[in-house]
């Protein structure tokens, strides 16, 4: 048996008040996951504990079956680690995104989904104006950065900016949660005074100004943590695994858990990226894997901007571009296909964060008798064979370990 792990970030939202009390998942055509539900078993995971913040990078170690309160140390050593960033024993890696401030709130986390060429050329100019011997900012891709501190105290509350759009930015600022973390939580908020200094009147910035597009007129830190300590998937469970995604903190996971990375031309993490790249990608890779973790980004992406008519397209682009041909191309295979369907969090598009809610799943598995769920969303699920599922128990499952 080979296995695969379909994971549409954010997939899952709440009912919507203005479309008939309906989530994104019952409101899109998505009949090649449906018919993966009417073929499969179905239940609820809860990937995040109650104390502990609901992001990608806590949901998606749960997903992959690791205990989150021993190994997780936030998502810019994982984002670092895609980078090729080195991460030192007391080094302090972080989250750093570009976004837009205006009237001096957040308008949004992202600076319009800056492109990565124009961020660079941002991320360049911090270098060469803030940085020094003890602090230095790294390239990724689009928005998100890395910002990693040398000696860096982690007793630290951050807030992540999509979490507080129309917030001002002052109010939400870094704030220390002991003694010791007082002169790092001082170092961050300076920098990030001094980033606007330094992109207010940047070229990239004014040309976007003039283009009618968000400036990236300030860098933002969160998600702060060292280096982690984590079993790879194969000490883990004995299998040779395959990570596919468009965005750092998956791929920077995928090398922590001794995946392969693999990497697909017109991956974007947005509504515009290569689905059938992907797709094809994931089958190749199950020809020499176990196991193959293919994450999509782009019902995230449209959650976060509160756009339902975007994170519905999502969803049958996923549902057409992507699981069809995977369902198609596993049902040829001379090895039986399990195949998993899950997202790490929801993300829903009224309120345009993330939250604890338990996270719909389905498991096909060719050697056992779907239930009588036909048809996959938040509520569906609830009457499936698998209940409700917490922490590891999502992959034990569907690699049979209970």
């Amino acid at each position: 048996m080979k296995y695969i792990i379909i994971l549409g970030d954010g997939m899952a939202d709440r009912p919507i008040k203005s479309r008939d009390n309906k989530t994104p998942l019952q409101l899109a055509n998505i009949p090649n996951i449906d018919k993966l539900c009417s073929m499969g078993r179905t239940g609820q995971l809860v990937t995040v504990p109650p104390d502990m913040p609901p992001g990608s990078e806590v949901a998606n170690l749960a997903v992959l079956g690791y205990d989150v309160y021993k190994v997780y140390q936030g998502r810019g050593v994982l984002e670092g680690a895609s980078m090729g960033v080195t991460i030192e024993e007391g080094d302090l890696a972080m989250r750093c995104n570009l976004l837009c401030l205006e009237d001096d709130k957040i308008k949004n986390h992202s600076a319009g989904h800056i492109s990565t060429y124009e961020s660079h050329l941002l991320i360049d100019a911090l270098n060469e104006e803030i940085s020094n011997d003890r602090i230095r900012f790294y390239k990724g891709i689009s928005f998100r950065h890395l910002l990693v501190i040398k000696g860096g105290n982690n007793d630290l509350k951050f807030t992540p900016p999509h979490d507080v759009p129309g917030t001002p930015w002052r109010d939400v600022l870094i704030k220390p949660t002991s003694y010791d973390g007082v002169e790092t939580a001082r170092l961050l908020n300076d920098l990030i005074i001094k980033s606007q200094d330094v992109l207010r009147n940047h070229p990239v910035n004014l040309k976007r100004r003039t283009g009618g597009k968000d400036p990236a007129n300030s860098a933002w830190f969160w998600s702060s943590g060292y280096k982690p300590a984590m079993k790879t998937l194969q000490e883990k469970y004995n299998i040779k695994g395959a990570a596919i995604s468009a965005v750092d903190i998956i791929k920077g996971l995928g090398i922590y858990a001794g995946m392969d990375v693999i990497e697909v031309e017109g991956a974007t993490g947005l509504i515009d990226t290569n689905y059938e790249g992907k797709a094809e990608a994931a089958i190749e890779a199950l020809k020499d894997h176990d196991f193959v973790f293919v994450h999509v980004e782009a019902t995230d992406e449209a959650g976060h901007e509160g756009n339902i008519d975007k994170k519905i397209k999502a969803l049958e682009y996923l549902d057409s571009r992507l699981v069809k041909y995977i369902m198609e191309q596993a049902a040829e295979m001379e090895e039986p296909i399990t195949i998993g369907l899950i997202p790490d969090h929801a993300t829903p598009c009224e309120i345009r964060t993330h939250t604890h809610d338990a996270v719909p799943f389905v498991i096909y598995n060719p050697t056992l008798e779907a239930d009588d769920v036909t048809e996959y969303n938040e509520f569906s699920v609830k009457k499936g064979f698998y209940g409700l599922l917490k922490g590891d128990e999502f992959i034990k499952t569907l690699f049979r370990l209970v």
